[in-house]
């Protein structure tokens, strides 16, 4: 069992930056491929970025060149530095965690174990 804890939300203007945090659970998470996903109000979840266990990154195109994953092992800590933030942007931020290697990467039933979400508004 995997805990996630996501922090850092808030309300910015458009074109300020945040980060995110997601504190996990457990002595693997070297291991863990994780990502990101949002879910604005009415929408569907979807998938903002990934880091895999090899440190490799994948992000979803409305996010590319704006926003950056990274991790620190050792405070088995993920990040999501947001930067350029749009009012597109507003939704519910979570981080998750993906069991194994897959091309569907993208798709949130891929993975295991979700935070609580942190809210993220940006205004314009």
């Amino acid at each position: 069992q995997v805990q996630l804890v996501e922090s850092g939300g808030g309300l910015v203007q458009a074109g300020g930056s945040l980060r995110l945090s997601c504190a996990a659970s457990g002595r693997a998470f070297s291991n863990y491929n994780m990502g990101w996903f949002r879910q604005a109000p009415g929408k569907e979840r979807e998938f903002v970025a990934i880091r895999w266990n090899s440190a490799n990154t994948n992000y979803a195109d409305s996010v590319k060149g704006r926003f950056v994953i990274s991790g620190d092992n050792a405070k088995n800590t993920l990040y999501l530095q947001m930067n350029s933030l749009k009012p597109e942007d507003t939704a519910v931020y979570y981080c998750a965690v993906l069991g194994r290697y897959t091309l569907r990467y993208t798709r949130p039933n891929e993975y295991d174990y979700w935070g609580q979400g942190t809210q993220v508004t940006v205004s314009s």
